[in-house]
């Protein structure tokens, strides 16, 4: 058994604040501490389901988060930037699963640290009408790719935004949302106890591997994003296939997971052309 593990931050034990996720934050090393023995606990759990080859991809930010003696000798983790599929960079159809470790919920959601992938510049995001973050979109392209996601961890948010897009997805809640830089922490080890228990009753379960939700479909799908600049949405407008629906909204058509791929491609313009924190 193949199995992929994406790796954000915000969902992490413990963490609530930026201070937490950020390079130079004041806890910004103990959190990616602490990031690593989430994802090690995603490890083991595919270690006792029988996995062969786990892949881990550092997902959040800067994308070096992890420290590589920090990680599970069994997995081989990808590192840095740029990638062409950011945080489902090495996610293949021969994988058999993904799972998701430390998400967060979208952009406007109630959740710690909510937003989807850039701080406060993507205000809203949509695929074919349905709107989605981070959660959504990573499960809706590993769909296309013929791989299905098993298991989310991060807060109770995120976890009600996994079920909400599918329902079969077991989900982990290492915290409890009070607010968006706030939450009730699960005891670290209860927390990381969970996690390798459902990734391993996730990839050992009858059905596993289990067939993916077709997600949106082999036909061409929608994304449509809100920034907060006028100037990203206008600048983007230079791009093929790139319209728009109002001075801040574009869109664009295309198949999943070249779409995700483009999509990249307009954050790396966004963030040439605006300098604010991730998060405020």
């Amino acid at each position: 058994m193949r199995v992929y593990i994406s790796a954000d931050m915000e969902g992490v034990t413990g963490l609530v604040d930026a201070e937490d996720v950020q390079p130079h934050g004041r806890d910004y090393e103990r959190g990616r501490r602490l990031m690593a023995e989430d994802v090690n606990a995603a490890v083991r759990g595919a270690l006792a389901a029988g996995a062969v080859e786990i892949t881990v991809n550092d997902a959040h930010g800067p994308m070096r988060n992890l420290l590589p003696e920090a990680v599970h000798p069994a997995a081989r983790l990808i590192r840095g930037r740029p990638k062409q599929m950011g945080m489902l960079e090495g996610l293949v159809p021969e994988h058999d699963a993904m799972i998701c470790v430390g998400y967060h919920s979208r952009a406007g959601a109630p959740g710690v640290l909510s937003h989807s992938f850039m701080g406060h510049e993507i205000e809203d995001m949509w695929l074919d009408g349905r709107p989605v973050g981070e959660i959504g979109l990573a499960h809706a392209t590993a769909a296309a790719v013929g791989v299905p996601v098993v298991v989310v961890t991060g807060d109770d948010c995120a976890c009600a935004e996994a079920a909400e897009w599918d329902a079969s997805v077991r989900t982990v809640a290492v915290k409890y949302a009070r607010d968006r830089f706030a939450a009730e922490l699960r005891p670290a080890e209860e927390a990381r106890a969970a996690i390798e228990e459902a990734v391993a009753a996730g990839l050992s379960a009858p059905t596993a591997p289990r067939v993916p939700d077709p997600g949106p479909g082999p036909g061409p799908s929608t994304l449509t994003v809100r920034w907060q600049s006028a100037s990203v949405a206008t600048t983007l407008l230079g791009l093929p296939g790139v319209t728009s629906t109002d001075s801040r909204t574009v869109r664009a058509e295309g198949a999943l997971p070249s779409l995700y791929r483009q999509f990249g491609v307009w954050m790396r313009v966004a963030a040439s052309l605006t300098n604010q924190p991730p998060y405020c």
